[in-house]
């Protein structure tokens, strides 16, 4: 088996000398899997490193890396971390290698450092580094098809809670605030500034759930934003088509997104502000996809700053779309196989990464220069990016007695 990098420190009697503070701030840098390995070395590192204070400072630390969804060939949802290293890719549990195909709703949300994973009707909050989970309590259960809209942290109250839509199998949808940890799903009244009818608020409350073509919404500035690719219904046009959910006044507006004509688009965040991406089709190059990039400048009046775009067409003619052969010193074109163009992901606050086939995504930094070409499809056979980001987390996850995890989950070996 592979040997731990992690020195052997145990009949080193010399660190049990050095200061508390500096222990604690040597292994408030360690990565999750190594602050464990250091919990079953030392009592007094496991008391180090169980405090709350320790925790919440790890975490703060951890990087938001995206989901990458592998669709089980071989591999299901793995973390992206780093272009170039050979642990770029690691297995998210409770997602193993080898596990059957599943569909994109076994995943329904990620925030800060847990995930909600589907099992059949029910739905689990899984911290994947600590490898536990509790069972999420739902409203009307079987009788009601449950989706998840967003899952997020309540700031006033440090709450991680979930925003759920449940449509029973007659009548209309209803909104749901259910927090992790507590058994009562808290019915939520859809507040708006203008008055829907019945029909056109479940039509309205329907868009909110992310799928194949409408991504999970931004956490920003405290609220929750969604751009369906589809409009927002049956609501007024020129109102925005943006949906915003304020957490604390738990009520429903709407922005604008830039007054550019776009086939495509889709929120993200970057540099600590609400961004926006949005692509068409280049009109001297038919095939070939521009896309733009836009931040919020004023968000209070909804202004936004364009900041660049990233034509395929001009990187094609600088010959850049090209992968470097290491082994065969030579560079393989791969503009022949182009196949989407229609993602955007941040990697560590660094790196925007562009969808462009089943292998392989372009890296850009954040001021839109290009970077290269990087295969993330290495150890699958395809690759889907899903607009979910987990940064790791060591906290454990709120419960009570009624929501004891089971020694075994369920969904292990059959998702």
């Amino acid at each position: 088996s592979r040997r731990s990098t992690m020195p052997d420190w145990r009949g080193d009697t010399q660190l049990g000398d050095l200061p508390k503070e500096l222990i604690d701030s040597i292994l408030v840098l360690l990565p999750s899997k190594d602050v464990g390995r250091c919990r079953a070395i030392s009592k007094s590192w496991r008391s180090i490193t169980s405090t709350s204070e320790f925790m919440l400072e790890h975490h703060r630390r951890q990087p938001s890396l995206p989901i990458i969804n592998g669709e089980g060939w071989p591999s299901s949802f793995v973390l992206f971390r780093q272009a170039g290293t050979s642990s770029s890719n690691q297995k998210l549990w409770p997602f193993n290698p080898g596990t059957r195909f599943h569909s994109d709703s076994c995943l329904q949300g990620t925030c800060d450092g847990l995930i909600i994973v589907n099992w059949g009707s029910r739905l689990y909050v899984c911290n994947p580094v600590i490898r536990k989970h509790i069972l999420l309590q739902q409203p009307q259960a079987g009788q009601a098809y449950n989706r998840v809209s967003g899952f997020y942290r309540h700031h006033p109250t440090g709450e991680h809670r979930v925003l759920l839509v449940s449509t029973p199998c007659q009548g209309k949808s209803n909104l749901y605030v259910i927090t992790v940890g507590s058994t009562d799903p808290r019915h939520v009244t859809v507040k708006m500034p203008i008055v829907l009818s019945s029909y056109v608020e479940h039509r309205f409350l329907v868009r909110l759930l992310p799928g194949s073509y409408c991504p999970p919404p931004v956490q920003h500035r405290g609220s929750l934003h969604w751009c369906p690719p589809c409009g927002t219904g049956d609501i007024p046009r020129g109102i925005g088509d943006i949906i915003v959910f304020d957490t604390e006044a738990e009520s429903f507006r709407w922005m604008h997104t830039p007054a550019q004509p776009y086939s495509d688009k889709k929120l993200f965040e970057m540099k600590g502000e609400l961004a926006f991406w949005g692509g068409r089709y280049s009109s001297s190059n038919i095939g070939l996809t521009v896309i733009d990039v836009w931040v919020m400048q004023d968000y209070k009046v909804g202004i936004w700053g364009f900041q660049y775009r990233i034509d395929l067409s001009t990187l094609e003619a600088s010959r850049q779309l090209y992968l470097s052969s290491h082994k065969k010193k030579k560079k393989i074109p791969l503009h022949s196989a182009l196949q989407w163009f229609n993602d955007v992901v941040l990697l560590n606050e660094r790196e925007l990464l562009i969808r462009f086939n089943s292998e392989h995504v372009l890296r850009c930094d954040t001021d839109g220069k290009f970077l290269g070409m990087v295969n993330i499809g290495k150890s699958q056979y395809r690759m889907m990016l899903t607009q979910y980001y987990l940064s790791e987390s060591i906290i454990p996850i709120p419960s009570n007695d009624m929501q004891e995890d089971d020694e075994v989950p369920p969904f292990i070996g059959h998702i």
